[in-house]
């Protein structure tokens, strides 16, 4: 829909600190994967979303979205990935998106970010430049950017991701009760807390 926002859940990362033979976004949690946690909590949102990922794991995303929703990239390291990376990412999901009134990008290994908070900071792009939640005054992720800023995130590349623009604008924090927005996997023993947490929020 054009008159509304899409979430950029970013899948195409090697995640090389994690040890083992899977992708720690395969890895099981809930019931299902690292990113299929991620993408239903994006879904139970009811925002828009796009999965920028590689051939690996367009499957795992497919299982969640429908695959006009899911843009496939290159590994990277792979022929013909040069100039790929966080950036680039970026800008593929953005492209996929170009009648949206602004993006949330989102790491694929960050299932615990609440709903309720993607919508906290949708909300405020109609107000502001960029937009990122916080957490007892703790900066993380989503990070949101509004449409007018759509060539500059469009030309995005490397591995730098958006911390210019984010440097450049006056980003405005949106407080809310979720430490989800600090909580990513990228070790082992991120996973195994992420799944102690889960499993305490389901018995409470």
């Amino acid at each position: 829909m054009a008159s509304s926002p899409a979430v950029i859940v970013l899948a195409a990362g090697k995640g090389a600190r994690f040890e083992g033979m899977q992708h720690k976004l395969e890895q099981s949690l809930d019931g299902s994967t690292v990113l299929g946690r991620t993408l239903r909590q994006v879904i139970a949102s009811q925002i828009n979303v796009v999965v920028v990922t590689t051939a690996r794991l367009a499957a795992v995303a497919r299982a969640h979205v429908a695959a006009r929703d899911v843009v496939v990239l290159p590994e990277v390291g792979s022929a013909g990935s040069d100039g790929l990376g966080m950036g680039y990412s970026i800008g593929a999901g953005v492209s996929a998106r170009p009648d949206a009134t602004g993006w949330l990008v989102l790491p694929g290994d960050m299932p615990l970010v609440q709903p309720a908070t993607l919508l906290s900071v949708a909300r405020e792009l109609a107000h502001h430049a960029v937009v990122y939640a916080q957490h007892k005054g703790r900066r993380g992720h989503p990070v949101g950017f509004s449409a007018e800023l759509y060539s500059e995130l469009v030309a995005l590349e490397g591995d730098e991701g958006a911390r210019r623009l984010v440097a450049r604008y006056a980003a405005f924090g949106v407080e809310v009760d979720d430490p989800g927005v600090l909580i990513d996997v990228d070790t082992q023993a991120d996973l195994e807390s992420t799944r102690r947490l889960v499993s305490k929020a389901r018995v409470s």
